[in-house]
């Protein structure tokens, strides 16, 4: 059975408190959205001239698989669908179809519409007629549906008749406050069907339920599961579950779910671009990406325990309820005092391929990480650091780059944080040759970072596209300034996300360990690349 999946990260998902999209992140995103596969993707509220312009620009994206749609309100009590300008942005938007929300709880009509409840039940009629009349596909949400079932059944399901009435193709019941539990919401959907399908024979047309829920107790998804178990075959979410407040349903977790569990057709053999699609929207929106996210993060396949290990590789479904490629994803083993020699060998394997557990080489592997752990490193999250450690117990880890000297200025300026600067000045050495260069930064890691980046990119110009994307410090030992930190880099060329680890008593110390593996570890993928 197919659903139609529709997206509202644009809309949504910038209604999140962190999240701001330029127009040019709007129509890369639909590009990406577009490339998955989603049946539909809405491209923001429509409410200015301006709103309709950028609609216009996206409307001339040339997507392969995706139908665009604007979104919208009914219009207000006591006037006419042509008079709302909203409304008649929606019938001029040169897309085929629009939604738009109206109240399905009496208490909303009456306390925030301020309106009667047969008022709204007009306001509906005539706003999706309007839209039907101008030739577009409407798709009806009903706001707050679930706790005006649980407040007036009676009146909630008259929404819904009235907007499949006046023409409405399918009609969308959503948690709007994200305070509802699963199997209220599966059996609020099957009296929703029920009327649909009623409707249906009444009408000849096709009367189709939707959901939309928010995540206000963490049950978004498992609401919306719910829902599909109980008829409803358009499921509405956000790329990572960004959005208001809690946020919205994620489409991350629920499109493998459905499509993997329960055998619903979402967005087919494109199921495998899903994590890549994940990573590349929380670029544009300029977030830190939850490596803990189902199906998509970085740790959702990574093991750490060496009986799960052992077993993994043994029998990948002994601990991974799906295979990390179906959904574009990768597994990972993390080594550390936990493991044993089945997941070293597993770990080496990209690097000598015919070791076995007794090959000495993986014993100088585990003694070389051992001997870290008791420094204080730790490479649960930097598997880059990691496999240069394991080159270097090896003997084939490759000097790419001396430094002879480096030094870094912090200028506190007028004494105001807003003014403190850091500069680095770094001197490196390649084949002989030298190169110094020195950079200004807003912080010593910021300048280091430039400085050094300016210093290689003579030698390695593909340096350039490399930049950090996080920093993290921990204390590991000791206590107030005399404290043994661990530094955290995670970095990026625009293709792959890797993680290094510095440790020292002195913070600028551990960020250059850091600095320096994340450095070598991008010229070793490109070697590698090469080779």
């Amino acid at each position: 059975m197919n659903l139609e999946i529709y997206d509202s990260t644009l809309r949504e998902g910038e209604q999140s408190a962190t999240v701001t999209f330029t127009w040019e992140d709007r129509l890369k995103i639909i590009e990406e959205l577009d490339r998955l596969g989603v049946s539909c993707i809405e491209t923001g509220m429509l409410t200015s001239q301006r709103d309709l312009e950028f609609i216009r620009r996206a409307a001339a994206l040339r997507l392969s698989h995706s139908s665009l749609s604007a979104f919208g309100a009914t219009r207000r009590a006591g006037e006419m669908a042509k008079d709302n300008e909203g409304l008649s942005l929606l019938a001029d938007a040169p897309v085929s179809i629009v939604c738009i929300f109206g109240k399905s709880w009496g208490y909303q009509v009456e306390k925030v519409l301020r309106t009667t409840k047969e008022e709204n039940l007009s306001m509906i009629r005539d706003s999706v007629s309007f839209l039907k009349d101008a030739g577009k596909r409407v798709i009806f949400d009903a706001e707050h549906f679930f706790d005006g079932y649980s407040d007036d059944a009676d009146y909630a399901l008259s929404v819904l008749r009235t907007a499949w009435e006046a023409g409405a193709d399918t009609v969308v019941l959503c948690d709007t406050n994200g305070g509802m539990l699963p199997d209220v919401i599966g059996m609020a959907t099957s009296a929703a069907v029920t009327a649909a399908q009623e409707m249906t024979k009444e009408t000849g047309s096709a009367c189709n339920v939707g959901i939309h829920c928010h995540n206000d107790m963490g049950m978004a998804e498992a609401c919306s599961v719910s829902a599909v178990l109980s008829g409803a075959v358009h499921v509405q979410g956000t790329i990572s579950g960004i959005g208001e407040r809690c946020g919205n349903a994620n489409l991350n977790t629920l499109i493998p779910v459905l499509q993997l569990k329960l055998g619903f057709s979402c967005i087919g053999e494109r199921l495998a671009l899903l994590t890549d699609t994940a990573r590349r929207i929380s670029e544009f929106a300029n977030r830190a990406f939850d490596e803990r996210e189902p199906f998509v993060g970085g740790y959702a396949f990574t093991h750490k325990a060496g009986t799960h290990i052992d077993g993994v590789i043994k029998s990948p479904r002994s601990f991974e309820h799906i295979s990390p490629t179906a959904v574009g994803n990768m597994r990972n083993m993390i080594i550390s005092s936990l493991s044993g020699r089945s997941a070293m060998v597993e770990k080496m394997a990209r690097i000598l391929p015919h070791l076995d557990r007794e090959s000495p080489e993986v014993a100088a592997a585990l003694e070389a990480v051992r001997i870290k752990e008791e420094a204080g490193y730790s490479y649960d999250d930097a598997e880059a650091s990691l496999l240069l450690v394991i080159r270097q117990a090896l003997g084939m880890r490759r000097e790419y780059f001396q430094v002879p000297h480096f030094k870094v200025m912090t200028d506190e300026g007028s004494g105001k944080e807003e003014n403190m600067r850091s500069t680095a000045m770094i001197k490196v050495e390649v084949g002989g040759m030298e190169e110094l260069c020195a950079a200004e930064g807003i912080g010593p890691v910021n300048a280091m970072d430039k400085a050094l980046r300016q210093a290689l990119v003579r030698f390695y110009p593909s340096i350039d596209q490399m930049h950090l994307t996080d920093f993290k410090v921990r204390v590991v030992s000791g206590g107030a300034t005399a404290a043994v930190v661990r530094v955290v880099i995670e970095s990026t060329d625009g293709v792959a996300v890797w993680r290094t680890v510095g440790v020292s008593p002195d913070v600028i110390s551990a960020s250059w360990q850091a600095l320096r593996d994340s450095v070598d570890y991008m010229l070793e993928l490109r070697a590698g690349e090469k080779s």
